[in-house]
């Protein structure tokens, strides 16, 4: 039964993978003609000449990252599984001096708007000890171009402590070996705020092969950086909730299979000694959506005055809260009915336990009272579907008496209906999530399902009540169903 708490909301539309897909292909052709048009380009070493090229670098690094973004994009929109733990995106990926790597090779970071990443060009010259910035510099470090650049050994000073010794062996691999920059640092910049920084530099030499400068592209990636790790804190709560669900559900499961009676087989009742007895089967249905386990119950029991309780019921909610609950109105139900209580005061019993429920919940229910000696079956309801009476190749919709749902109102009264029955009848007891249908769907426009009527010469047949259910299950457990089910079957005789 859907909670009486829900509300059909709609949804925002999802983006459409081939829009992604076409996304997808102007990247990648972009970004080859970049590449092409790159190394194209003369190989001038004065500083314009690195400078284009550091800003043919940048924009082919923009274009890996975009691209890396719009494939997770894809991947997002056909995944329904939730990603593992630890998941670690490594840094974006950076194309190296012959653009060798492609969009395809590129790892892939979590889907999202790109970040803008400031870039500029910077050149420390050793022999002079001229440095020269670019505006971007100056806006990325929040410095004024009044106060000039920052040398070599100004520059550690601006970074956090953790990050000085990094900086101080990329520079010396540089300068002494030949090696290039490619790191990131954290810098601290006169207003207190704290940026990353890229680094991608490389030695200038001289004539005779000694190192004259150092030149390198300053990239802020702060807000890139903060929005991965936003996805992946992101990603990594969406991974436990997805783990905290499925502990519950197997908890749930256990709950069920510990309260319900055994439903993969007959469910063995003795017979009545004056009369015929009951051939009963039941079977518990999950929501083909694999939805949490709801509160459907079923349950046969063997009275001690001779007669026999039938019941199916559902409680609204998924979970251990609903399982629990089904667990404790299966109790007193039975408790009740062990007692003697009739159908209808019964069900009135189990409306003022719901009523005086810290938690507000309702149920439906069917409560069913099977006296063998006169044949007689005495029932009332709850707001459920009434049984369906099977006889001679037909099949019919028992008529209801008067029953609101439990926990509905309080001093709630439930009528009670009888039906004489005959050797060979057979009763289908189910919960509503069996069969969803609106009543124009329905046989009668009263709730009797087709389907279930369509049954009927099938019990004609004489098999026995495990194999009905079976044929039931067969016939409607297709993935049409959104919600858990109950389905009984008695076979009178």
């Amino acid at each position: 039964m859907p909670s009486h708490l829900h509300a059909d909301h709609s949804a925002s539309p999802s983006p459409d993978p081939g829009a992604v897909d076409a996304l997808i292909s102007q990247a990648r052709s972009l970004r080859g003609q970049v590449d092409a048009v790159r190394r194209g380009a003369p190989e001038e070493d004065d500083p314009r000449g690195r400078w284009q090229r550091a800003l043919y670098d940048l924009a082919v690094h923009h274009l890996d990252d975009l691209g890396a973004h719009l494939d997770r994009l894809k991947q997002q929109l056909h995944e329904e599984a939730a990603p593992q733990p630890g998941t670690a995106y490594p840094p974006l990926p950076r194309a190296d001096g012959d653009g060798a790597q492609a969009l395809d090779d590129a790892p892939h970071p979590p889907a999202a708007d790109v970040p803008s990443c400031p870039a500029g060009s910077a050149e420390w010259n050793l022999l002079t000890d001229g440095v020269t910035w670019s505006d971007e510099v100056y806006r990325i470090f929040g410095r004024a171009p009044a106060d000039g650049p920052l040398t070599l050994d100004e520059l550690p000073s601006w970074l956090l402590p953790e990050d000085q010794r990094l900086l101080t062996e990329m520079v010396t691999a540089c300068l002494v070996d030949g090696k290039p920059i490619d790191g990131e640092v954290r810098i601290r910049r006169p207003d207190g705020s704290v940026r990353t920084i890229h680094l991608t530099g490389e030695p200038v030499l001289d004539d005779e092969g000694a190192t004259a400068s150092l030149w390198a592209v300053l990239r802020d990636v702060s807000e890139l950086r903060r929005s991965q790790q936003r996805l992946r804190e992101r990603e990594e709560t969406l991974w436990r909730r997805e783990q905290a669900a499925q502990a519950e559900r197997r908890l749930t499961v256990e709950f069920q299979e510990t309260v319900l009676p055994p439903g993969r087989g007959p469910l063995r009742l003795p017979p009545g000694q004056d009369g015929p007895g009951l051939d009963v089967a039941a079977h518990y249905l999950p929501s083909a959506t694999g939805a949490l386990i709801g509160g459907d119950w079923y349950d046969a029991l063997h009275l001690p005055d001779g007669a026999t309780l039938l019941t199916v019921g559902d409680l609204t909610g998924h979970g251990v809260a609903a399982t629990s609950g089904m667990a404790m109105l299966l109790g007193a139900l039975r408790g009740m009915a062990v007692a003697g209580l009739a159908p209808g005061p019964l069900l009135a019993r189990l409306n003022d336990l719901l009523d005086r429920s810290p938690q507000p919940v309702l149920g439906s229910a069917l409560c069913c009272r099977y006296d063998a000696e006169r044949r007689l079956l005495t029932w009332a309801q709850a707001g459920h579907p009434a049984p369906l009476l099977f006889r001679d190749g037909t099949g019919r919709r028992l008529t209801p008496p008067d029953g609101m749902l439990l926990g509905a109102t309080t001093e709630a009264g439930y009528g009670e209906a009888t039906e004489a029955l005959r050797t060979g009848d057979l009763l289908v007891l189910h919960t509503d999530g069996l069969l969803p249908r609106p009543a124009a769907a329905t046989e009668d426009g009263h709730g009797t399902p087709r389907e279930l009527l369509a049954l009927a010469p099938y019990f004609a047949q004489g098999h026995d009540a495990r194999s009905c259910v079976r044929a039931i299950v067969e016939e409607v457990g297709a993935p049409r169903r959104d919600d858990d089910a109950c389905v009984l079957v008695a076979r009178i005789g």
